[in-house]
């Protein structure tokens, strides 16, 4: 929080995000809307971005080498779209400072963040995860963690008009589902591998 911007600004900043984002851009669910007024995304973007923390867009998050927060609206509807339930098990992947998780606890999750430890399977299955950016390859190793039921959220980057997903899984087999356009950060781990044509 920088010295010239109040605690008071900062949620005024919060409530304007939640009625005059999230609102008109289909965020109906009131437990969301109610979740990303309360936590202070000032905390969780890196420190010179804090007074653009409350724009529809992109920043850095704050203690991490390249982690980018997504903006708002994509991930208010992304976390709608997830229809988390108190007492789920859920994992943000590629969170950053975290901000993601802190949202689905106050939906009543049981939710970690994890950045780049490959070991999220010790924590497994989860219902929910969230993948906070763009993947350009299938995430198939975290589908498999899903539990029955699991749902899986996050931007596919594999065509060129990236998309907001959910990804389901229920006896074994997953679905896919189209939820809207959207952009995200790349996240580094999920990257298409690199060909060369000749």
């Amino acid at each position: 929080m920088t010295a010239s911007t109040s605690a008071a600004e900062y949620a005024a900043r919060r409530l304007h995000m939640v009625e005059n984002q999230l609102r008109p851009c289909d965020v109906t669910d009131l437990a969301v809307l109610a979740a990303f007024a309360e936590v202070p995304r000032e905390a969780f973007v890196a420190p010179q971005a804090a007074g653009n923390a409350y724009l529809d867009r992109v920043e850095p998050a704050s203690g991490t080498s390249g982690r980018m927060l997504v903006a708002p609206v994509v991930l208010a509807r992304l976390l709608q779209a997830a229809n988390i339930q108190p007492g789920e098990n859920a994992l943000e992947v590629a969170g950053g400072s975290g901000y993601g998780a802190a949202i689905m606890r106050l939906l009543g999750a049981k939710a970690a963040s994890l950045d780049s430890d490959p070991a999220a399977d010790k924590h497994g299955p989860f219902d929910v995860i969230l993948l906070n950016g763009a993947f350009e390859r299938s995430p198939d190793e975290l589908v498999r963690l899903l539990a029955d039921g699991g749902r899986l959220v996050g931007v596919e980057a594999i065509s060129r008009a990236p998309k907001a997903v959910l990804i389901e899984k229920s006896d074994g087999a997953t679905s896919r589902r189209v939820l809207f356009d959207a952009n995200a950060p790349r996240i580094d781990e999920y990257r298409r591998a690199v060909t060369f044509v000749f």
